[in-house]
């Protein structure tokens, strides 16, 4: 199965873009929805929100796990391409991007919570309506920092891709560029006050990354040089 895998890399080259597409297209429609939910500074409102939209909420949730399945299997095809390269800093990339990943998906947890507490448990009548519009719109905030984390890790996994696409001579090094421009700019999150003021800019991140999936779809990767990188990494 891995030699079957490893004799064909544009196909796998164009599975990954094709993934890296998804994963971005979930991202959005799950960051509209829930954008279209909660009201920045008002638990009264979000609340409000939730308990009307419950289905747009279920929605956002589910395109988020969707998204981050989609970069786990870009992870894994991009790793297989480019290990050839450099096959421990592929590893290492990929580590980030899983951490990423994991962190992402526990903040998934946070981000359906808010219908547990809005939906009316015997348990929670100890509270009034207002605290538990307060819990739930807290549970939101926990959603959006712990989503940040994984930004950090995705920016290190960015930077590691543009360094490998650069380097390997079967992708255009104007690829892995705009990679490493990308995981610079994640990075901004690891001071999240910087990040969310320079929020404009760091979104710039996305084209980087798109450009990446863009060309895996349409170009893939040159075949040839890839062929003599791989007899060179094979044991």
């Amino acid at each position: 199965m891995k030699d079957a895998m490893l004799e064909h890399p544009r196909l796998l080259a164009r599975i990954a873009g094709i993934l890296y597409l998804l994963e971005m297209m979930t991202g959005a429609i799950s960051i509209y929805a829930l954008g279209t939910i909660v009201v920045a500074g008002d638990a009264a409102a979000t609340a409000a929100n939730s308990r009307s939209h419950e289905s747009l909420l279920v929605l956002s949730f589910a395109f988020n796990l969707l998204q981050f399945a989609c970069y786990i299997g870009v992870t894994a095809l991009l790793y297989w391409l480019l290990r050839p390269v450099n096959a421990v800093v592929s590893l290492l990339a990929a580590f980030f991007s899983l951490t990423g990943c994991i962190v992402g998906a526990v903040s998934c947890l946070f981000q359906i919570a808010p219908l547990i507490i809005l939906g009316g448990p015997r348990y929670l009548t100890i509270f009034n309506s207002a605290q538990l519009d307060a819990l739930a719109f807290l549970l939101h905030r926990l959603y959006s920092q712990c989503f940040e984390i994984s930004f950090v890790f995705f920016g290190f996994y960015c930077l590691l891709i543009g360094y490998l696409v650069y380097k390997s001579g079967f992708m255009p090094r104007l690829i892995g560029a705009g990679m490493v421009v990308a995981g610079l700019l994640w990075l901004f999150f690891l001071w999240p006050p910087f990040a969310e003021s320079m929020f404009r800019y760091v979104v710039v991140a996305a084209l980087g990354e798109l450009a990446l999936a863009l060309w895996l779809v349409i170009v893939r990767v040159d075949q040839q040089h890839w062929n003599v990188l791989a007899a060179r990494d094979a044991p």
